[in-house]
């Protein structure tokens, strides 16, 4: 896990996410990797294709200026770091860029404004990319890997590969706590996740709770909290993001709730 992807759009979330990203990617002795995406504008009214250009450009400026000051911040960190410059959708853009990508950098959303949509985002990114992401509050200003991580095992096929993927990380972390809600739908046993780790010399411990008269999400925030979490990693959308998304689902409503970075993979 060496290969850090971060997305770089000056809003609300970008110090949140870099934060981040410099504190995974220094722990993990990486390369961390900075898509600027310019967003192409959204036409309403009047607008014609002379409008849309200015816009355009309007937006390629401020992306530019953005990274001049990112620069000139990232020439001072203990990392190793490149630049790719995007223009369109940005799920479409950072997708695109994540092939090599070993773990990407998002937020979960932003709470004080409706756009970018963070949380349509990072749920778009999880699902065609296929890696790992690290999905953070817009107001967090650090990534603790050495803080306690909780698991939020269902014993999915989404859970399992993220957990593996992510050993490298999982292997910085003081401890790991495997947290499974017994409502029957435990595909595989969190037992037999714990001895799949400790061959990584990764000893979990494993905790168990009654969930068949109160929703997962609630729970999984309730450990995350008794338990001190720096941050909980989950599989995305076990269920099927149409179902998640019509029914409301444990993925949907962390990324809309959760107070801690989720790390997250389909």
């Amino acid at each position: 896990m060496k290969n850090i992807l971060l997305l770089v759009h000056d809003d609300a979330g970008q110090e949140a996410r870099l934060q981040a990203a410099l504190d995974i990617t220094r722990a993990l002795q990486g390369h961390l990797n900075c898509v600027d995406v310019a967003l192409m504008p959204m036409l309403a009214g009047d607008y014609d294709a002379t409008g849309a250009t200015m816009l355009l450009a309007d937006e390629r400026e401020r992306e530019a200026q953005n990274r001049t000051r990112l620069e000139e911040r990232l020439a001072r960190e203990a990392i190793q770091w490149d630049w790719i410059n995007a223009v369109g959708d940005m799920a479409e853009c950072i997708t695109r860029a994540s092939g090599l990508a070993d773990l990407i950098v998002v937020n979960r959303k932003l709470d004080a404004f409706a756009t970018p949509d963070m949380r349509g985002i990072t749920g778009t990114i999880a699902i065609r990319s296929r890696k790992p992401l690290v999905a953070v509050p817009d107001d967090s200003r650090a990534f603790d890997t050495a803080g306690t991580a909780l698991i939020a095992w269902d014993g999915s096929a989404p859970v399992m590969r993220t957990m593996q993927a992510c050993v490298p990380l999982l292997k910085l972390a003081a401890s790991v706590r495997l947290f499974t809600v017994d409502d029957g739908s435990e595909a595989v046993p969190a037992e037999e996740a714990a001895t799949y780790l400790s061959r990584h010399d990764i000893h979990a411990s494993i905790e168990r709770v009654d969930g068949l008269d109160r929703k997962a999400d609630t729970l999984i925030a309730e450990a995350c909290e008794a338990s001190g979490a720096a941050y909980c990693l989950m599989g995305a959308y076990s269920h099927g993001r149409l179902a998640e998304t019509l029914f409301g689902g444990v993925t949907r409503r962390l990324l809309e709730s959760c107070r801690l970075p989720l790390v997250l993979g389909r």
